[in-house]
Order: C-alpha cells, then sequence, then structure tokens
C-alpha cells in the first residue's frame, strides 16, 4: 500500500471542503492545520444570510466580463482563505499551514496558477499563518512562505490604481 503524502493529503480535503462552494465561476476550498490537527476550513460563498450567486442564477463580475484577479470588491462572496481564518482562533494559527485548491466552476478543472488574492495575502499574514500550499495538479503543489509576502510588501499594480 502507497499512503498519500502528508500536503496532497490535506490538499485533498481542502479539495472536497470547494465542493460546498457557490460561486459559479471558481470555488475554492481551504483549510488550516498546525501540527497534524485541522484548525478550520472554508470555502467561497456569500456572507451569512445573504442570497450566494448559485442561488441568483447569476455572477455579478461574469455579467461585467471582469477579468480573473480583478475587481474582487464586486464579488458577492467571501473567499475560502478568508472564511478559514474567521473561523479559527488566532493563537492556533500562529505558525499554522493554510491548504488551498481552486476549480472551475464551469469545466471542473483544476484553476491554473491559483494563488491567494492581495487581499486574502493580507488576511494570511495578519492570521500569522507560516506556509500557503496550493494545489496545481492532483499530485503537484506550489508552496508560499508567508514570510516573503511581508518582505515583498505588495502594492497595487499601477493599472489598478488608476480605477480608484
Amino acid at each position: 500500500m502507497v499512503r498519500r503524502d502528508k500536503k496532497n493529503y490535506y490538499l485533498d480535503i481542502a479539495e472536497t471542503v470547494l465542493e460546498r462552494g457557490t460561486c459559479l465561476r471558481r470555488n475554492f476550498g481551504a483549510i488550516i492545520v498546525k501540527n497534524d490537527v485541522v484548525i478550520s476550513t472554508g470555502y467561497v460563498g456569500a456572507p451569512r444570510g445573504r442570497a450566494n450567486c448559485s442561488d441568483l442564477g447569476a455572477c455579478r463580475r461574469e455579467q461585467l466580463k471582469v477579468p480573473r484577479g480583478q475587481r474582487y470588491e464586486m464579488c458577492r462572496s467571501v473567499h475560502a482563505e478568508a472564511n478559514a481564518i474567521i473561523a479559527a482562533p488566532r493563537e492556533e494559527m500562529l505558525g499554522a499551514a493554510l491548504y488551498l485548491v481552486g476549480r472551475d466552476a464551469v469545466t471542473g478543472e483544476l484553476v491554473p496558477n491559483a494563488s491567494p488574492c492581495n487581499m486574502c495575502r493580507r488576511l494570511i499574514i495578519n492570521a500569522g499563518i507560516a506556509s500557503v500550499i496550493v494545489r496545481n495538479t492532483h499530485d503537484e503543489y506550489t508552496e508560499y512562505d508567508v514570510q516573503s509576502w511581508v518582505e515583498e510588501d505588495d502594492v497595487l499594480p499601477d493599472e489598478l490604481l488608476n480605477t480608484y
């Protein structure tokens, strides 16, 4: 018997979590793990009590043809990473890992080159999470050291600064 490696095991769990997502474009599942204990999970969906895009049958960003990675403020949903962070006590997230998997809601394919958006990166930094592991294929993933995001100190690209 060949056992699944630990990181892909947790990515498999995150991939199951994304099945609860309600986005009509892309669904993500996130889990936060520390010392081999799942601290919390999160998936893409509207804030509690509000209608989801899947309930409404329409995505505002899709209707406006907003490209991937832009104008998240127009989205009804809370991102999977944010929902996982909201559900976890900070002291349990310090030094933890966040596992993230995204799937296209239409094709069912994994989202290529996925990574947390700038806002989610800020939440991950403030939560004290140490690493983010993102699924690329069934067996391959990219691992991000959150400290590098602190050191990069990202700013909005010039083309986005002109839209506000």
